[in-house]
Order: C-alpha cells, then structure tokens, then sequence
C-alpha cells in the first residue's frame, strides 16, 4: 500500500461514506474492495470520496476493476470529488 494511503469511513443510517486519501496503487485498491466487501451486505448507499486522492497509479485502477465487484453494488455506489469519472 502507498504509505501516504488512508481510508476514513463513516456510517450514517443506512449510508457507508468513504474518504480516500493519498495515491492509489494495487495495494491500496485491495484496501478499498476489501472495505467495500466488510461492508456491502449491510449498507444500502456507498459514497466514495476522492477528492483526497494525491494520484491514481493504473495499476491500481486495473486491480480495483479486477477484484471489485460493483455489478452486485450497481445503483448503490456513488463516486463523488476530483477523480469520480476514472474510479466509476
């Protein structure tokens, strides 16, 4: 994991918010599918943040897209801050 990399996470009602912060590298990625797994069966919306984002390594985006399965979270997941368009 990049050592600048954090994860904050905040649940409110029925809403998981995630702030991630730092680069996104493979690590960080399974950080990330791995908070999303912990947490999909009893969180009806998903906001994830990254306006924190320093940089986004592509093969961070590859492992990302690889093991994290949005199509069971489709409609659930809101990317939201500077780098929603390559996170979504």
């Amino acid at each position: 994991m990049a050592s600048n990399f954090k994860i904050f996470c905040r649940q409110k009602g029925d809403s998981l918010h995630i702030k991630i912060a730092g680069d996104f590298d493979g690590s960080s990625a399974f950080e990330l599918v791995n908070t999303l797994n912990e947490h999909h069966a009893h969180i009806k919306n998903i906001f994830i943040q990254t306006c924190g984002l320093a940089s986004i390594h592509p093969f961070g985006m590859r492992v990302f897209q690889k093991h994290c399965k949005l199509n069971r979270l489709s409609g659930r997941v809101t990317f939201t801050g500077k780098y929603r368009n390559e996170m979504a």
